[in-house]
C-alpha cells in the first residue's frame, strides 16, 4: 500500500477582503446585534482579523461595537452556544 503525495490545491484559498471596504461601510452600528454576530465565534470571542479578512481600521471598531453591545446586554459575554 503506498501513499501518494497530493498537491495542495490553493485555489481553494480564497482571497480575503475587508467586506466594509467593499461595500463602502464606514460606520458599525452596536445597536446590530445580528450583523455583529458575523464576528463573534460560538463562545462570543470575537473573531481575529486572520479568519475574517477585516482590515485593521474597521476590526477596531467591531470590536468596539461588539463591547458595547455587550455593555448594553445585546449581545452576551460568554456563552455555551451562541448560533
Amino acid at each position: 500500500m503506498t501513499l501518494i503525495n497530493e498537491p495542495v490545491n490553493r485555489a481553494d484559498n480564497k482571497k480575503k477582503y475587508c467586506r466594509f471596504k467593499k461595500n463602502g461601510i464606514k460606520y458599525i452600528d452596536y445597536k446590530d446585534a445580528n450583523f455583529l454576530l458575523k464576528f463573534v465565534n460560538d463562545q462570543g470571542k470575537i473573531l481575529p482579523r486572520r479568519i475574517t479578512g477585516t482590515s485593521l481600521k474597521f476590526q477596531k471598531k467591531v470590536s468596539q461595537a461588539v463591547k458595547r453591545a455587550r455593555h448594553l446586554a445585546l449581545l452576551p459575554y460568554v456563552t455555551d452556544s451562541l448560533k
